[in-house]
């Protein structure tokens, strides 16, 4: 029994340190966000545009750091110009969609990388997009990932059924009044804003992890649309807030905890749901 005290202090000694009360903040503000955009992610067979964005901001950050512009200005603009440009490309139809993301973003991701080499003073603000600084984080990025979560929850609530007749059968929402593509762009921005604001605490490498794993996950667990939009942010703000503690008393990354930490709570969903679940998972394929 006495053991227990000096437990309870270890569990909670990280929490005295402002940097890491912050850190969690925004890791399970954006564990959050992540999961609730997830869910489209994952349902409109996406996976792809939320790795190719990141990379493609990737550039926008680059070129920041190394004019010493705003990040959220650059990279955001950039992000905004990428994805035009992948819009319209695949709107040509001579390319398709996954082509079209392939060419903006890896060019994008290029460009990024040739800075990096030209301009060594920006290295250390490129590694913390490519791999995350969530013990790092400044107020201004809590702010930044709290107003864009509100912000995203705000537009599906208020747009809750035609995003859902959309994404599941947009030819028929079409044809019933319903303005795909603008509900389409309104799901890129915000994809945009995600991406742009959780891109320094979780890194240009990991953030579609978090994109797609926790609204994977609540795909084994429900059927229901409903359900997935709030289970999938649960799914991300716990993996966070448990990958942050874990990443402290282990002395590793923080960001790579936290896609650990939802990636074995996948693993466990899936081999305890059985063959419903695993169906589910194989169905998102065909979507």
């Amino acid at each position: 029994m006495s053991v227990t005290p000096a437990l309870a202090a270890d569990l909670f000694e990280p929490y005295g340190f402002e940097f890491f009360r912050n850190g969690t903040v925004v890791a399970v503000a954006a564990g959050a966000l992540c999961g609730l955009l997830g869910v489209f992610v994952v349902l409109r067979g996406m996976s792809y545009i939320g790795h190719g964005l990141s990379h493609a901001v990737f550039g926008g950050a680059a070129a920041s750091a190394v004019m010493n512009f705003n990040y959220f200005i650059g990279a955001g603009l950039w992000g905004i110009v990428s994805g035009v440009l992948i819009g319209r490309i695949a709107r040509r139809r001579i390319l398709g969609a996954d082509a079209a993301i392939g060419v903006v973003t890896t060019a994008s991701f290029a460009v990024g990388l040739a800075l990096l080499n030209r301009y060594g003073q920006a290295k250390r603000s490129i590694e913390a997009v490519l791999f995350g600084s969530v013990l790092g984080v400044k107020n201004g990025d809590i702010v930044a990932v709290v107003v864009v979560g509100l912000l995203a929850a705000a537009v599906i609530i208020v747009g809750y059924r035609r995003f859902l007749f959309s994404t599941f059968d947009p030819e028929v929402a079409s044809v019933s009044g319903v303005r795909v593509s603008v509900m389409e762009a309104a799901l890129m921005v915000m994809l945009s804003l995600t991406i742009l604001v959780t891109m320094r605490v979780i890194g240009t490498l990991l953030i579609s992890a978090l994109l797609v794993i926790p609204a994977a996950t609540a795909r084994m667990l429900t059927n229901r649309f409903s359900s997935m939009l709030w289970l999938s942010p649960v799914i991300g703000a716990s993996g966070a807030f448990l990958g942050m503690n874990l990443a402290y008393h282990t002395n590793t990354s923080a960001a790579a905890m936290i896609i650990i930490v939802c990636a074995t709570a996948f693993s466990g969903v899936y081999f305890a749901s059985g063959l419903r679940g695993k169906r589910r998972i194989a169905a998102l394929g065909h979507l």
